[in-house]
């Protein structure tokens, strides 16, 4: 098994396809960089058609035989995953930071959310059950099952690239499919270490496989004929051009988009709570993430009060590479990406909000290559700004302040997206309407982030969801299998 050094220390990254690791001949690169350092720690290929027509042959072969194997044998090498990611879960987490940014810490998070699902998944001989009924007619017994139904994809985003595999990898494999994992060009290192395990762990070969790549091998894997569905999380944009190719090809897809996240903070919150809880929610992974609460609307009888505590939050903040112990806020994935999220403040700026601390000269003297930026805090934002409309992806907080709750939910629900939001409150009847009336499919009372737990499904409406069937859960099963049911007679 190799260390987590020698996994960033690969000269080129490879892609996993029956059973063997491949290095792709695919002629466009990248270069995959530590975003605290700017030193390259790899290369990785762009899968070509005919690779991606490799490996889902390969999956569609082993399909034949998985779903013939026993549910209590499938569930054997999750069983073993598990352990093995239980054991290896801190040198996934250095190699996670050292190609993503985000601290030791939240990577230590994340990979624990991903373990959870994993876990859920092994519970599959119950999940997977459909329901019988004797008697549904005079001497007629009535039966459901669910079958897989072959080769499924998922395409997965830069910012979670430890747990957002393992929404759908362990319930894809424990119902019988088979699995290609497309994961971000810009952090591979950690799916190829959780592949590492994953080849240990005992998957027949072609049941599960790696590809690299970028926009052509998506729409490789989409156009394929022997894919029978396919998962995204990303940006909208992209979520809604993947729903509409998948559902016009006739496959089974789910694509989570981007959010703009609201907290409210109620006139009977406690304010320092609230405070804390909402900075380390627009914060925590350095703004990229799509639970995120950039936008805090603040009842104005407490806005003073939840500003002040606001900003020493803010302060408190420790700009550093993740690896450090001391920091909070890690770098942003490329310099690209840091650029838009500052030319994001500056049309803030530019449109009128109140930039009451200003990130964007700290620097981190260490690293001075690093995509390092600063938290930045707004006020005096309205809603018809860009700031309040659009995801930032980045350590920027908004505050709006709002004269009731009537407005508060008048503002969040005017938001396109439909992804998370939090409210603060000690009134048992404003949390009852906030949890009836707030449009976004993960909801939070008391609490800075809404991230559901394994056996419930990850939420999404409006823009941030195209589909029916959502990530992690109950969802998944139904998401992985078809039913079929069967009427039987018996009196003769």
């Amino acid at each position: 098994m190799p260390s987590s050094a020698e996994m960033t220390d690969l000269d080129e990254v490879r892609n996993y396809v029956d059973g063997d690791w491949t290095t792709s001949t695919g002629g466009e690169q990248f270069d995959v960089t530590d975003p605290a350092t700017g030193e390259r720690l790899s290369t990785l290929r762009f899968s070509s058609d005919d690779e991606v027509d490799e490996a889902v042959s390969a999956a569609n072969d082993a399909f034949q035989s998985w779903k013939e194997t026993a549910v209590e044998e499938r569930i054997q090498p999750l069983f073993r995953l598990k352990q093995l990611l239980e054991e290896h879960q801190d040198d996934i987490a250095r190699t996670l930071v050292s190609e993503h940014g985000k601290t030791f810490g939240e990577a230590k998070g994340e990979l624990r959310r991903g373990i959870e699902n994993v876990e859920v998944a092994c519970g599959i001989p119950k999940m997977m059950q459909a329901g019988t009924l004797s008697n549904a007619a005079p001497n007629i017994d009535e039966s459901a099952v669910r079958q897989p139904l072959g080769v499924f994809a998922a395409v997965t985003p830069f910012n979670f690239p430890g747990m957002i595999p393992l929404w759908f990898l362990p319930y894809a494999v424990a119902t019988g499919n088979s699995f290609v994992l497309k994961p971000s060009e810009r952090d591979p290192l950690t799916s190829q270490y959780l592949f590492e395990l994953i080849d240990e762990a005992g998957f027949p070969p072609g049941v599960v496989s790696l590809v690299n790549g970028g926009a052509d091998t998506v729409s490789a894997l989409i156009e394929h004929d022997d894919v029978a569905g396919i998962s995204f999380v990303g940006s909208t944009p992209v979520a809604r051009s993947i729903y509409e190719q998948a559902a016009a090809a006739g496959k089974r897809v789910q694509a989570q988009g981007g959010a703009k996240n609201h907290v409210i903070v109620s006139d009977s919150a406690d304010i320092e709570f609230a405070a804390a809880q909402s900075v380390s929610s627009a914060l925590a992974c350095s703004g990229e993430r799509c639970l995120a609460n950039d936008v805090i609307l603040v009842d104005e009888s407490v806005y003073d009060e939840f500003r002040d505590a606001t900003l020493a939050e803010i302060e408190s903040q420790v700009l550093g590479n993740g690896l450090d112990e001391e920091t909070t806020i890690g770098p942003l994935i490329t310099e690209e990406h840091e650029q838009s999220v500052r030319d994001m403040v500056q049309t803030g700026v530019d449109e009128g909000a109140d930039l009451v601390y200003d990130g964007r000269d700290q620097t981190v003297e260490e690293y001075p290559d690093g995509n390092f930026l600063g938290p930045c805090l707004f006020e005096d934002v309205t809603p018809d700004m860009t700031l309040a409309q659009e995801e930032i992806f980045g350590p920027v907080v908004c505050l709006v302040s709002v004269s009731d709750l009537d407005e508060a939910l008048e503002v969040l629900n005017g938001s396109r997206f439909g992804n998370a939001a939090s409210l603060f409150t000690e009134s048992g009847r404003d949390a009852r309407r906030f949890k009836q009336e707030a449009e976004a499919g993960n909801l939070a009372i008391n609490a800075g982030t809404a991230a559901p737990m394994a056996f419930f499904h990850f939420g999404g409406m409006k823009e941030s969801f195209f589909g029916d069937l959502h990530a992690q859960g109950e969802d998944m099963i139904h998401f992985y299998t078809d039913k079929k049911i069967t009427i039987e007679r018996w009196d003769y």
